[in-house]
């Protein structure tokens, strides 16, 4: 189910995305969405503008029109999200929302001063571990080596008699 979970952008009159923003926000929480609908963005950047020689500093919209939406597309999210006020449409192809990729999710949280929440994992060195999805879903493995910063293990895989060294993103196993 995480997995499905995505940034989507969606279209809105023109300064209108704080109120779409709070509108959704509403929304989600009335209609207890919470699992399908996660996190609103207006992207801000700091602007600084020199009036009668000082310095101020102001919050301008990085996308002016635009609303970033953190969800799980379905029938009941999308026609949550398409029919609040002040929201024209999904950014995409037809009635289909094309998710954003990752690097660029990556860049615009950056800007704005947001880091990704890493995930972490309760598991030592030695540990085993199941494979929960990839070439080797469902095997055990043996924990080699962690590294938190990229949210990636290295586990040893016995193939054909062999231990064999294998990178795993954090999300590809679990504890046993």
């Amino acid at each position: 189910m995480e997995s499905e979970k995505k940034w989507y952008v969606i279209h809105t009159y023109s300064g209108y995305e704080n109120k779409v923003k709070a509108n959704l926000e509403r929304k989600v929480h009335s209609m207890g969405m919470e699992n399908e609908i996660f996190r609103i963005l207006v992207p801000m950047e700091d602007e600084v503008e020199i009036k009668d020689g000082k310095k101020k500093v102001a919050k301008k919209k990085v996308f002016p029109g635009y609303v970033l939406v953190e969800m799980i597309v379905n029938d009941r999210s999308w026609y949550v999200v398409r029919n609040t006020p002040g929201v024209t449409g999904f950014v995409g192809s037809g009635t289909k929302p094309i998710p954003l990729t990752d690097s660029e999710v990556k860049h615009i949280l950056k800007s704005m001063g947001i880091e990704e929440v890493k995930p972490r994992l309760d598991i030592a060195v030695s540990q085993p571990v199941r494979i929960t999805s990839g070439a080797f879903e469902n095997w055990t493995a043996t924990v080699l080596e962690i590294n938190h910063d990229r949210a990636k293990l290295k586990v040893l895989v016995n193939m054909f008699g062999r231990e064999t060294p294998v990178e795993l993103d954090f999300s590809q196993v679990e504890k046993m």
